[in-house]
């Protein structure tokens, strides 16, 4: 695979020139240079993932009309590239359109989901082996993002005029989600979607499972027990004096006024849950900032905050979303388990994927690291014209992660500077350099599920 990619480095498939006609089946936003302006960077470390890819050992093959059909092998692909037959419409992962009229015959494929709150597995098999396996990491901060929206909207909305009021327009429809449990639920189905546009995927398994988080905190609880919660009888300020005994849990001053903080900041992904909260003076709450418990040099109190349960509320809710979007067949986790060690594999979520979709005979490949960026980065400027503001967005002709050609190197914009009039690019060595725009050439928008 890796010498057919150096073979079609030069070819057109940075830039293709359809030699054929071809209906609707260039993805325009990976391998066309077209004029759109997109934001500078605002995306923070936290949106970035690093991980080497993994590789095909068949290469994707679509036909004229853009259906998948069943993967061919890199020896192929390169005589029919060569011969004209193909064209490369995506470099990652690498797929080409058949220039001429084929049939649909394809073979079973079944695609296994290990669903998660954190990272997403996936793997494809036929009867005999596996076509792709991988790995999608989630993207972090979208809570954050939303926080500090709200803000942006808020302060935007106390410039306006005569504006209506709105107040009673909080009525939410019936299965609404919260947007970060909601852009989750999008990303499974995003992905799902994006492996059936390169393979003829017949059959989808969904992993679901069910936990009980009063058991997984306390097994020993039964019966009406499930109905008196840690606050039972308490309300929180009494609870946590009791619990840490009317002292500042970090300097362990009494007799002082007492502020509720959070061991593990929600800046930092901390809940509002009571076992998340002590109790401090005023000095060291202001003196701890956003640092966590144990950074703040007191591990022993960092222990006593009970793990998050996001990932397990994630999917309590969503599991049967999923299901029920897709139509799709679904497992538990403890059949994945009894069939992974009866398989003798290690844990992951690639290899549980791969159980999940039925595979015997697994890839010697890597799997796939998938990373996700954001997909907008723009800039809403009001503007009045009148009594009546309107909204302008901004956008670039290039955005940070974007894939462009420099001379005969290809490289990655890493920021976009000067109103969007220069970038900042980074070759394969991590070498950075300021560029103007017109000198580059866009061969992939470097936005949404990254292979």
């Amino acid at each position: 695979m890796q010498q057919l990619l150096v073979e079609l480095k030069n070819t057109p498939g940075d830039a293709p020139q359809v030699p054929c006609s071809v209906s609707g089946a260039l993805n325009r936003e990976e391998t066309l240079s077209v004029p759109r302006k997109v934001l500078a960077n605002n995306n923070s470390d936290e949106d970035q993932h690093s991980g080497k890819s993994g590789q095909w050992l068949n290469v994707p093959v679509i036909n004229m009309r853009g259906k998948p059909l069943m993967p061919a092998k890199p020896g192929k692909a390169r005589r029919l590239l060569k011969q004209g037959k193909a064209i490369v419409v995506q470099r990652a992962p690498f797929t080409i359109q058949l220039c001429y009229l084929t049939g649909n015959y394809t073979q079973d494929i079944k695609l296994g989901i290990d669903a998660g709150y954190k990272t997403i597995g996936f793997s494809a098999v036929t009867e005999k082996k596996e076509l792709i396996s991988g790995e999608l990491t989630l993207r972090k901060r979208i809570s954050r993002l939303l926080e500090q929206k709200k803000h942006y909207r808020r302060a935007r909305r106390n410039k306006l005029w005569y504006r209506k009021p709105r107040f009673n327009n909080r009525s939410k429809p019936k299965g609404w989600f919260a947007p970060s449990i909601q852009h989750k639920l999008e990303t499974h189905l995003r992905l799902i979607e994006k492996l059936k546009k390169i393979l003829p995927v017949t059959k989808v398994t969904v992993e679901v499972a069910g936990f009980d988080t009063h058991k997984m905190q306390n097994p020993e609880i039964k019966g009406v027990e499930y109905q008196q919660g840690t606050l039972f009888g308490y309300e929180v300020r009494e609870y946590l004096l009791e619990k840490w005994a009317r002292k500042c849990a970090y300097c362990g001053k009494s007799n002082t006024p007492l502020e509720i903080e959070h061991i593990i900041p929600k800046i930092r992904g901390g809940t509002d849950r009571v076992s998340n909260l002590t109790l401090a003076c005023h000095k060291c709450n202001q003196k701890k900032g956003n640092q966590t418990a144990a950074e703040f040099g007191h591990p022993e109190i960092q222990k006593k905050a009970n793990q998050t349960l996001k990932a397990t509320a994630f999917m309590n809710i969503v599991r049967w979303r999923l299901v029920n979007t897709l139509k799709c067949d679904w497992t538990y986790g403890y059949i994945t388990k009894h069939a992974r060690i009866k398989l003798d594999m290690e844990k992951s979520h690639a290899n549980d994927a791969f159980v999940i979709a039925g595979g015997t005979t697994q890839s010697r490949s890597k799997p796939y690291k998938l990373t996700q960026t954001r997909r907008n980065n723009r800039s809403l400027q009001l503007n009045r014209k009148g009594f009546k503001p309107s909204i302008r967005r901004q956008r670039y002709k290039l955005q940070p992660n974007d894939l462009v050609k420099y001379i005969k190197s290809l490289c990655k914009v890493k920021g976009v500077h000067s109103y969007g009039k220069s970038v900042i690019l980074k070759d394969k060595i991590g070498k950075s350099f300021d560029i103007n725009v017109k000198n580059v050439e866009l061969v992939k928008y470097g936005k949404g599920i990254q292979f």
